[in-house]
């Protein structure tokens, strides 16, 4: 048994992965919706990664701010927050063009009294007032995450400026609090290598779970959607993803090895906060400092949405189509803004797919229930999508690094310059 076990230890994440993924489809397309049985595999897969995100993100942000300066985190911030509006809006302007391309409403007709029933979109004002939490153990026990950043953040001011106190008991008080956070890191990623030796097994429960009760009658008849849904995520991977990547010098082919591991779960688990361990995980192996990694990807995974992007990019299209509506240029885009703004202020709020789309159809003038009309093949789209939000993070972090890096080296030399 031992040595079943090392011989499993051994292979390689994205092997055991792999495997699991196609078992998975395997075990699904034979016995059905009877699949379903294995589906408690997977919920603990996702229980078990939703378990460790809140630690990770408060223990490695708190480290992090104590391991950089204001100035620094202040000019990252600078950085990524523009980076997640530009790719935004390109993912948004894809998915319009990939659907008007690809026709995917042309034949399909609106359901018969259909009913959907949407969250109301929270105003940009109590966006912001959430992020500070009334109940900080509150924010934990809901996984509010940006609420949780914003915690981390000022707890790791307050402990970075005991450390710099002139009392030597502030001092002292300060080095300890930040020992103790560097245990917890430690202690955190040691879980999670051991959650990650359960995940091919997760990953079987949750593939064949969703291939079984989806089957192929619902996919054939919304081919066209599915297709335009995947060949935009493809597009924003392989072509605009690379050109950042190669704009700033980042080596693609070796960016996409190093982080494939985030990319498959993500691929697996239509979760980008279940994933989130794993890519801080993955962007470390791939090189990118722990200051970057653990302070934007954490916001990422609650702000940026490349692939939702392109959802509403052809979602729309695809109502449009379905009602028989125009789309104008000036519609167009109205609908590039509206999906961006949509897909960044609605992210991490519960219901935010259908929010977002919500909004964008409104926008548009198109009829919300057709989202209704996707239902079916949710599990299938949200794949890719989730795929791509996680590797738009991934990007950001690993582009904001390379300047971070030239900013340091440029630094340095002004310094012996001057000396």
């Amino acid at each position: 048994m031992l040595r079943l076990w090392k011989w499993y230890y051994e292979k390689s994440f994205i092997l055991k992965i792999t495997v699991g993924f196609l078992l998975g489809i395997i075990i699904g397309l034979i016995f059905g919706p009877a699949a379903g049985v294995l589906s408690p595999l997977g919920d603990l897969f996702l229980r078990l990664l939703k378990m460790i995100v809140v630690p990770l993100i408060l223990f490695t942000l708190i480290v992090s701010v104590n391991h950089s300066n204001p100035k620094e985190l202040g000019r990252i911030g600078g950085k990524i927050f523009p980076y997640y509006l530009l790719s935004t809006a390109v993912a948004v302007f894809i998915g319009i063009a990939i659907a008007k391309l690809i026709n995917p409403g042309k034949g399909l007709k609106m359901p018969e009294n259909a009913t959907l029933d949407v969250p109301e979109a929270p105003s940009m004002i109590d966006v912001l007032l959430q992020i500070v939490p009334s109940n900080i153990f509150e924010s934990m026990a809901n996984g509010d995450i940006l609420s949780i950043v914003f915690v981390a953040l000022i707890t790791g001011f307050a402990i970075s400026f005991m450390r710099n106190s002139a009392e030597s008991q502030m001092k002292d008080w300060g080095n300890m609090l930040l020992k103790f956070t560097e245990a917890g890191s430690e202690v955190t990623f040691r879980i999670l290598n051991g959650i990650l030796q359960y995940a091919p097994i997760g990953v079987l429960g949750i593939t064949a779970n969703s291939i079984g009760n989806q089957g192929m009658e619902t996919l054939s008849s919304l081919a066209k959607y599915v297709g335009a849904s995947y060949l935009g995520v493809a597009i924003q991977m392989f072509i605009i993803f690379p050109i950042l990547l190669l704009l700033f010098r980042v080596p693609v082919l070796k960016f996409f090895i190093k982080t494939r591991e985030a990319i498959m779960t993500a691929f697996v688990t239509c979760s980008s906060l279940g994933t989130l361990p794993i890519t801080i995980k993955s962007a470390l192996n791939a090189g990118i400092s722990h200051r970057v990694a653990n302070f934007t990807l954490p916001i990422g995974a609650t702000v940026n949405m490349n692939g939702s992007a392109i959802h509403f990019g052809v979602g729309v299209v695809l109502a449009a189509e379905i009602v028989g509506y125009d789309l104008t240029m000036g519609a167009i885009v109205a609908i590039i803004l509206t999906g961006t703004l949509a897909s960044v202020g609605t992210a991490g709020v519960p219901g935010a797919g259908l929010i977002g789309m919500s909004i964008v159809f409104t926008q548009a003038g198109l009829p919300i229930e057709i989202v209704g009309l996707t239902a079916g093949v949710n599990v299938i789209t949200d794949m890719v999508f989730t795929m791509c939000n996680v590797t738009g993070d991934l990007v950001g972090a690993a582009v904001v690094d390379k300047t971070e890096n030239k900013s340091e080296n440029a630094d340095a030399a002004t310094f012996q310059d001057v000396s």
